[in-house]
């Protein structure tokens, strides 16, 4: 089979030309003429690729007016396109038709960037709300983010299903819980969901902005709070891009410290997750059996690490804490007695008939929707999709120690449910081995000022799914722009279209099997 690289340079011949400042170099770069970013998009379709993420950045500091850039991945293969566009004509031809993911990536860039993707049939804003002024572009080099904008009046248009019996539901933007806010506006006949359309960007903090006006270091305390249940993944990510950036490689023991840190906080997350799925159902004895597990889980971060979340743990260069011989010992005392009773909780959950039929063939997400809908993590997992970065784009300690991907066809419910079941499973074999082969040396090195006009990509499972940030450095070295891609970006979409179909009392279960981050995606 062809590559990546090899198909398109075919399909484009000289008009697909090798660009160089990306890093780690193992990613190439192309440069496409603007008229052809579309065609450089249906090659990497029929090439079997999936496009996992498509951003803008504001080159005029450099030189040039705006990039365009999407990544593209098949198997281990990753690679990325670019298309310039000049501050007169801040246009490109929208990839829609061949990549659907990329309906709100485009939307969004024109809502924050002022770039318009020509042919997208849909031009509502997304992350960027309707009562602001026009001709407002946050992530552009001329906005001043300190300014107070002056509310504008505008509405949203929602999508509307009509005929006879057909009614609306809206749900939100503020939730009876403590979840952050999000609308869902719900077209029902009876109990049956015909359609559901998500309206998001209640939380959007101009995240993407804010990484310009900080240093290389700090922003690393900014890349752990873009969705605070995911602080381990999300530093991690924003630290290995802007490593490969600058050539900064950590110490071993730092490498797989990191690690330790992203299992254990994917243990703790998926342990809320399958207890709250079950509360959603009246099955609250699951809830309060698993948040007590994952209580102790977050009380020994506590006291190993030195915080619940092991935020500000992870450090461009490194990390800031180590772990002893009597940490060591604990841990693995920890991990018996947890694998122990959490064994015990699955058989709780497999054995009950009443939980069975309410999780099983409940917003089922068939494995061509998921492929189409270009979803990650727990949501591609469970409906067919062998994706995982640890696998796909391994770093140490993952090169050594390459987790086993469970795999589900069913993607309902159940099947989201023991991804994580298994997934947990899957983390205390790993941390065992980490901790069994940990290396010995420093936490830390020096991190080098980066060169300018350079760029770095990484990818990070998140206990959600794949995260991915990319960073270009300005003139003086400084940040010129970070996008970051959660995996919520993607897995909102998957949400929409399992829940046709569904009664709808199953929604609030549908979701929480999602469980999808309102921060990650409103940045």
């Amino acid at each position: 089979m062809s590559t990546l690289r090899e198909r398109l340079v075919t399909q484009l011949g000289e008009a697909a030309s090798p660009a160089d400042g990306l890093f780690p170099t193992d990613i190439p770069l192309f440069l496409v003429p603007r008229e052809q970013f579309n065609e450089a998009a249906r090659t990497m379709k029929y090439a079997g690729a999936r496009l996992v993420a498509e951003w803008a950045s504001d080159e005029t500091q450099l030189g040039r007016g705006f990039g365009i850039y999407a990544c593209y991945n098949r198997g281990e293969e990753f690679l990325m396109v670019k298309c310039t566009a000049p501050e007169d004509d801040p246009s490109f031809p929208s990839i829609y038709k061949k990549y659907v993911s990329s309906w709100r990536f485009e939307r969004q860039m024109k809502s924050l960037m002022g770039v318009a993707p020509l042919n997208l049939p849909d031009s509502r804003p997304w992350i960027k709300h309707e009562d602001w002024p026009a001709n407002t572009w946050p992530l552009r080099k001329a906005f001043a983010a300190a300014q107070k904008m002056e509310r504008a009046k505008g509405t949203y248009r929602w999508i509307r299903a009509e005929g006879e019996g057909v009614y609306e539901i809206p749900v939100g933007p503020v939730h009876a819980g403590i979840i952050e806010p999000g609308h869902f506006r719900f077209q029902a006949v009876g109990e049956e969901i015909i359609n559901l359309e998500e309206r998001l960007g209640y939380v959007h903090k101009g995240i993407e902005k804010r990484f310009e006006s900080l240093s290389w270091e700090d922003s690393a305390r900014l890349a752990g709070r873009v969705s605070g249940d995911t602080t381990v993944a999300h530093t991690l990510c924003y630290c290995r891009a802007v490593e490969a950036l600058a050539g900064c490689v950590p110490p071993e023991r730092a490498l797989w410290l990191r690690a330790l840190m992203l299992e254990r906080e994917r243990i703790a997350n998926h342990l809320g997750d399958i207890g709250a799925i079950c509360n959603d159902v009246a099955f609250a004895i699951m809830l309060f059996q698993c948040h007590t597990l994952k209580e102790y889980f977050v009380r020994t971060n506590d006291r190993l690490f030195n915080h619940r979340f092991m935020m500000d743990r992870i450090v461009p260069g490194g990390v800031t804490v180590n772990l002893d011989d009597a940490g060591v010992a604990e841990m693995l005392r920890e991990l018996d007695t947890f694998s122990a009773e959490f064994d015990r909780l699955v058989r709780i959950y497999d054995d009950n008939p009443s939980l069975e039929d309410r999780v099983k063939e409940t917003g089922a997400l068939s494995p061509e929707q998921a492929r189409d809908l270009g979803v990650v993590g727990i949501v591609a997992r469970a409906s067919g999709l062998s994706l995982d970065s640890r696998v796909q784009s391994p770093f140490p300690p993952y090169d050594r120690l390459a987790p086993n991907i469970p795999v589900y066809q069913a993607g309902d419910v159940n099947a989201r449910v023991w991804v994580r079941i298994d997934e947990i499973r899957e983390s205390v074999r790993l941390i065992l081995q980490m901790l069994e082969s940990l290396p010995v040396g420093e936490l830390r090195v020096p991190f080098p000022q980066p060169q300018p006009d350079r760029s770095g990509f990484a990818l990070v499972e998140g206990w959600r799914g794949e995260i991915a940030y990319w960073v270009q450095s300005g003139r003086a070295g400084v940040i010129n722009r970070c996008m970051v891609r959660d995996p919520s970006s993607v897995n909102w979409l998957g949400l929409e279209q399992c829940i046709h179909g569904s009664i709808v009392p199953d929604f609030p279960l549908c979701n929480k099997s999602f469980n999808q981050s309102y921060s990650g995606h409103d940045l």
